[in-house]
């Protein structure tokens, strides 16, 4: 009986060693075949996005504005002139997604979150003093004259300073709007500017500027010029047309005197740290489409400037007035300039833009 139960114990296996070592083995082929698949797949995916380089920009501001358009343009040469193996993808955060200026400067500066933005230049005066010269009042006598010192390249210095501070490079320049005294009361001359009371940024060039020509200024953040303005805090500020149409100055400030008080700089930076970590043919390409895409952003600054300001006063919203004694301005101007620039050691910027005819 014990060898009956055995016997049937053996029958019931369904198959003799042979036969299952043979079934494993197969079992054991398959099983490694899905695996590799499986694998194949994510490798091949890994592969593939490991072949896109994607690089994210920032803006403040929507599609309208020069300074996002100038971030599209630069985009579109970068796709239109990189010939490399890899596929280059652009990310754009618009409309303050990442935070202000301020913040994409740090970003650049640590390599992570945004590789390139239009940025003003104070931002990265925390890194070197000398990047203040660009926003000194009354740097460029016109906007030839503005035109003519960026293509001298008078700022390569800052540049080479910046790059080697904050690891942060400067692509090109834009900018090009010119800035003007706008206030509920005209501003018509010397006699008219003194002690007016104006809104001025915090850099303290800017109090020294205005007190050496006779206004009275005050140091008010940007978000708070419309009700300090409406309620008699000070009289008016000074700015550009497109900041007076965007922020509605003009209900509160009719009167804008054409004075040329700045013409805006606006340098495009590119993280360095990012930089260097792109294929050889691609910094090339972001070099020269840098440099091209700040181009079209100034001229396109230069070309609405005007257009715009005449367009807000035909439909009533501003009454301009030329500045009679701008020539005075520009004297009085002259030694609060090189004494600044004597401070922080851009003697040699203002003397190479002063030179320029």
């Amino acid at each position: 009986m014990k060898d009956e139960v055995k016997t049937n114990n053996q029958h019931s296996d369904n198959s003799s060693p042979t036969e299952w070592s043979s079934a494993a083995k197969t079992m054991v082929v398959l099983l490694s075949t899905i695996l590799i698949a499986i694998l194949g797949g994510s490798l091949s995916r890994y592969a593939k996005d490991g072949d896109v380089i994607t690089l994210h920009g920032a803006s403040q501001f929507d599609d309208s504005h020069s300074y996002t358009k100038a971030l599209v343009r630069f985009t579109e040469l970068v796709e239109k002139y990189y010939q490399g193996p890899r596929k280059v993808k652009f990310i754009l955060h618009k409309n303050s997604e990442l935070g202000l200026e301020k913040d994409y400067f740090g970003f650049m500066n640590i390599g992570a979150v945004v590789d390139f933005a239009v940025v003003a230049p104070s931002h990265a005066s925390t890194f070197s003093s000398m990047v203040a010269i660009m926003d000194v009042p009354f740097l460029f006598r016109d906007t030839e004259h503005y035109l003519a010192s960026l293509e001298a390249d008078v700022f390569a210095p800052i540049a080479q300073r910046v790059q080697e501070r904050a690891d942060v490079m400067i692509l090109g320049y834009g900018g090009g709007e010119k800035r003007h005294f706008v206030g509920s009361r005209p501003v018509r001359n010397m006699a008219e500017l003194k002690n007016f009371y104006m809104r001025v940024m915090g850099a303290p060039i800017q109090s020294r500027m205005f007190s050496a020509l006779g206004a009275t200024p005050t140091v008010i953040s940007f978000g708070e010029v419309y009700n300090a303005i409406q309620t008699g805090v000070i009289e008016g500020a000074e700015n550009s047309a497109s900041a007076i149409s965007h922020f509605k100055w003009f209900e509160v400030a009719q009167d804008v005197s054409l004075s040329a008080v700045s013409i805006i700089v606006r340098p495009m930076f590119f993280s360095g740290k990012r930089f260097r970590r792109l294929p050889p043919d691609l910094q090339e390409v972001i070099r020269r489409a840098g440099r091209e895409a700040m181009i079209f952003e100034r001229n396109f600054e230069i070309e609405t400037d005007d257009p715009l300001m005449q367009q807000l006063e035909a439909e009533g919203k501003i009454r301009t007035h030329p500045f009679e004694e701008r020539d005075q301005l520009l004297e009085l101007a002259a030694p609060v300039k090189a004494a600044f620039a004597e401070e922080i050691g851009a003697v040699s910027i203002l003397n190479a833009i002063n030179k320029i005819q």
